[in-house]
């Protein structure tokens, strides 16, 4: 980031603390960090803070939540700026709330959006490549989710940091304050057997050691967990007989091999609608995730995503050369996302799962021009199955 613009963003970091009477500090703040399940981190942790009668709030890129009062987030942005943080923690004071579960992105952190909030805890959930483009480099990318490890370790108010153990992708995170970190394990018993449980194991881990550092009953957390149905795009089912309709957010090679190897083993087969990344980011990955879908899925429509200013058909040609690779022929273009769902629901058998990724529960498809094309994904299924 240039020098000057980073500086600015420093500035409106303190100015709308200021503003806001600096509410952190009357808070107990959580960040969660990580490539991926970072929501649902989140969404684990309050649901087990409520069920332990402990008021919170929560931002994530899926919901603002203070207290009661639940709404989605429709910034388009995870980690928002111009203020809205600040805003939400002081709204969350005034509600009456003991936790604010905040979600921390590498490009909140590069402008300085994590500053002058005062957290008492920091978690990763996991660490893979992406937004390369953004920030030139995967260890770019990594050193600002460190950077944000260090700042909550010089926290005043005797911080704890989360990281997981063996995994060595992580490891960096342990070392940055180890007389204050908690090495948790996977446990794998935590959740409910099923796609869903499986996918969020290491999510419910994470939840899991923060919530029992601060206090909150084992009963209570096994209670919290089977209480817990997912979010909207996480891991969504639509429909699950005579086929399964599944909607998740999956756009990384790491995520959707995850996705697909939870699913295949409820299902007896699988079809892929994939979109890949979006116009004019991180295209290392497109082949990739072609590959993986040629490896997990019985027939793969490619489509459309968010293509932004790129020729959608060159990013899907992108993701082809994946299956090419892995001599995978069985699949279609059809660049018209609605028309793409449609071909996959037809080609479904019983006992399938047709499995839509990319959008989740986003609001809009990005294209040329800074168009944005009001989008639903779990609608447009209904639309498609009714």
């Amino acid at each position: 980031m240039r020098p000057l613009r980073s500086i600015w963003h420093f500035a409106w970091a303190l100015f709308s603390a200021a503003s806001y009477g600096f509410p952190s500090r009357r808070l107990t703040v959580v960040g969660i960090t990580g490539t991926k399940g970072k929501s649902t981190t989140l969404e684990l942790l309050s649901g087990m803070f409520e069920e332990a009668g402990v008021r919170t709030a929560l931002l994530s890129s899926v919901y603002v939540k203070v207290g009661a009062d639940r709404k989605r987030n429709l910034t388009g942005n995870s980690m928002p700026g111009r203020g809205f943080i600040q805003r939400f923690l002081r709204s969350a004071v005034r509600a009456g709330c003991r936790f604010a579960l905040v979600e921390v992105t590498s490009q909140g952190v590069l402008q300085h959006r994590h500053r002058f909030i005062t957290f008492d805890a920091a978690g990763i959930t996991n660490l893979a490549p992406e937004h390369i483009e953004a920030h030139g480099s995967f260890e770019a990318y990594r050193d600002a989710k460190l950077a944000f490890f260090r700042a909550v370790a010089r926290s005043s108010r005797a911080p704890r940091l989360f990281v997981m153990e063996d995994d060595d992708a992580v490891s960096p995170f342990a070392a940055v304050a180890p007389g204050i970190t908690t090495r948790f394990a996977l446990e794998e018993t935590l959740m409910p057997p099923g796609a869903l449980g499986e996918v969020n194991a290491e999510n419910a881990a994470l939840a899991a050691a923060i919530a029992r550092w601060f206090g909150v009953p084992e009963e209570t957390i096994g209670s919290a967990l089977r209480k817990f149905r997912g979010l909207p795009g996480r891991m969504e089912f639509v429909q699950k007989e005579p086929f399964g309709v599944v909607v998740d957010y999956a756009h990384t090679p790491d995520s959707l091999t995850k996705l697909y190897a939870a699913l295949r083993k409820d299902y007896s087969g699988l079809v892929c609608v994939l979109g890949s990344a979006g116009g004019g980011r991180d295209k290392w990955k497109r082949s990739a995730m072609g590959t993986v879908a040629a490896t997990h899925c019985r027939f793969a429509v490619l489509t459309d995503e968010d293509p932004y200013d790129e020729d959608p058909a060159a990013i899907i040609d992108d993701v082809e050369r994946g299956f090419k690779e892995r001599s995978f022929s069985a699949y279609e273009k059809v660049l018209d996302r609605r028309a793409a769902i449609r071909r996959a629901l037809a080609c479904a058998r019983p006992g399938e799962a047709v499995v839509l990724t990319g959008k989740g529960s986003e609001t809009g498809i990005h294209r040329a021009h800074g168009v944005i094309e009001p989008w639903s994904e779990t609608e447009e299924v209904r639309r498609a199955l009714s």
